[in-house]
């Protein structure tokens, strides 16, 4: 869950709202929390793979599942290319086809790793996680001991939308927790360990953002942030200390590795649900029968990424996958509010507001990201309708 975002979201939230994305920041921790407790919810009463995919199909019908899925898959991939392009930019830092070529290794690499099974998977994140943290609050305290402010938390105007537009950037650092929830074939007891894991990854992730924002804005200031993009850096140089920047450089790095690496196993669990029920093509419902993966599903993800990261950048890659993510989420808290009372842990209130939330957010979006957005998924709609027609067509000539 604590990943490459809050290395990058803090230049464009500062943009947006000054030093009110701090409230941008409480605002998306708490339709973050909404969808967290949502998909904890419902991955207890459906534990496999596939997360809102298949909750929208249980809950809301066979079309919503698809809009969920689909946006998961085209949302994530874009993610999984600017998780490696983030990690290029700051492991290497040269010129952009150099760059490139690092991305493309990395995303090699994790592939690999994601395809030889789901427990070195785990175990690889636990430690890249572990050294984002250390990261992180190596950063916080630098700039808090350093004795240097050049700027401060109330030091800028800011209005309505400008703080829910950082809201809609800043929540990219926190969409991590679908990953929990669509691992749920190869979590013991999932009905147990998820709806207790995300809420606690959430409420870790939130306290890290919060006190690296703060941070960040005494220590450089809301202009600073805003015109730079490798906020963290910025706020340790301007801050006087200096000396952390190889901490920054490579807790980003770290940070993006993690993110990279839960993501493709994520997409690839849901592109298996999605194939398995035929809504998208069969051969991608493999299964590894060594490593108990799904290995084609795993292969064209990492080559969707590859190509991705050869032809966009940082930014467009972002901007595509919040249109994405958020329509996800925005499924999942309808599909949870439909539960029976036997079945929820949390009141039903909290599924209207992360719905709400969702489609405020998805409102600050660039237009072009919601232009983009809805092109692919009606494509996707398009696709899904001519294949239900064809496979009824068969029924009705056999």
């Amino acid at each position: 869950m604590i990943g490459a975002g809050v290395f990058s979201a803090f230049g464009p939230a500062a943009r947006a709202a000054g030093s009110g994305l701090l409230i941008g920041l409480a605002i998306a921790g708490g339709v973050a929390y909404c969808n967290a407790v949502a998909s904890a919810q419902l991955a207890a009463q459906y534990p496999t793979s596939g997360g809102t995919y298949v909750y929208g199909r249980e809950r809301l019908g066979e079309w919503w599942g698809f809009v969920a899925g689909w946006g998961f898959v085209i949302g994530k991939t874009a993610s999984c290319a600017a998780m490696a392009l983030t990690f290029a930019s700051y492991a290497a830092g040269g010129p952009l086809w150099a760059n490139r070529l690092v991305a493309v290794a990395a995303v090699v690499a994790l592939t690999a790793a994601n395809y030889h099974g789901i427990s070195r998977t785990v175990e690889a994140a636990w430690v890249l996680v572990g050294l984002s943290i250390l990261a992180l609050v190596v950063v916080v305290l630098a700039i808090a001991t350093s004795g240097h402010t050049h700027g401060g938390i109330g030091s800028s105007s800011f209005g309505a939308y400008g703080v829910l537009q950082s809201a809609g950037l800043l929540f990219f650092a926190f969409a991590g927790y679908a990953r929990i929830a669509t691992l749920g074939e190869e979590v013991r007891k999932p009905e147990e360990t998820i709806p207790r894991a995300v809420p606690i990854a959430l409420g870790i992730a939130l306290a890290l953002y919060l006190a690296v924002g703060v941070a960040a804005l005494v220590g450089a200031g809301p202009a600073a942030l805003a015109g730079s993009v490798r906020p963290l850096a910025t706020a340790v140089n301007a801050g006087g200390a200096a000396w952390a920047l190889p901490v920054v450089r490579i807790g980003a790095a770290v940070a993006s590795l993690g993110a990279l690496l839960a993501l493709i196993a994520g997409v690839a669990r849901t592109t298996l649900a999605m194939a398995r029920n035929s809504d998208l093509p069969r051969w991608l419902a493999s299964v590894h029968p060594r490593y108990s993966v799904p290995d084609h599903a795993e292969l064209l993800i990492g080559a969707a990424v590859v190509v991705l990261v050869l032809t966009t950048d940082l930014r467009n890659a972002i901007g595509f996958s919040s249109f994405g993510v958020l329509l996800y989420y925005a499924i999942a808290n309808a599909s949870a509010y439909t539960q029976p009372q036997q079945r929820r842990r949390w009141p039903r209130g909290l599924n209207v507001v992360g719905l709400v939330g969702c489609v405020i957010l998805v409102a600050t979006l660039p237009w072009s990201a919601i232009t983009a957005g809805v092109a692919v998924i009606a494509v996707g709609l398009l696709g899904r309708s001519l294949a239900v027609r064809r496979r009824r067509f068969q029924c009705e000539a056999d």
